[in-house]
């Protein structure tokens, strides 16, 4: 079965892209995938002009609610109390956006109401994806 939560989040670009100070910027959960969350960009809101969507670990998002997270791609850390620094760095430069606690705080319940932290591996079929994996490979 698979449950796919989706949270709209303000996010207001500090640095790099076009000039836009609020972008309605998407958070997606898909228990699927359930060590993963996803957030998305309007094409507008891009230098290629269309849609972006970064992928990490929802631990990252966790632990960047309480103190600075991650090393590579993408960083996160709190900003006071009400809001999120979220760093995007790409080749093409890095992309700094600022988003509502709450918003994160509200989309983390819902996914952890899912699939609560420290059980995703039992959300993983691995002998599935196994056999998937084998199957593309042949």
């Amino acid at each position: 079965m698979s449950t796919v939560i989706e949270q709209p989040v303000e996010a207001r670009l500090v640095a790099a892209a076009p000039r836009m100070p609020s972008i309605p910027a998407t958070l997606h959960y898909d228990r699927r995938d359930p060590f993963a969350v996803r957030m998305t960009f309007p094409a507008p809101a891009t230098l290629e002009g269309v849609d972006v969507c970064w992928t990490f670990a929802r631990d990252l998002l966790v632990d960047g609610m309480e103190e600075h997270a991650g090393h590579g791609d993408v960083r996160v850390r709190p900003y006071g109390y009400e809001r999120l620094v979220v760093e995007f760095h790409a080749p093409e430069g890095t992309a700094v956006v600022h988003v509502r606690a709450d918003e994160v705080r509200r989309f983390l319940d819902r996914t952890t109401e899912e699939v609560p932290l420290g059980r995703e591996h039992l959300q993983v079929d691995l002998d599935h994806d196994l056999a998937e994996l084998m199957r593309d490979a042949a």
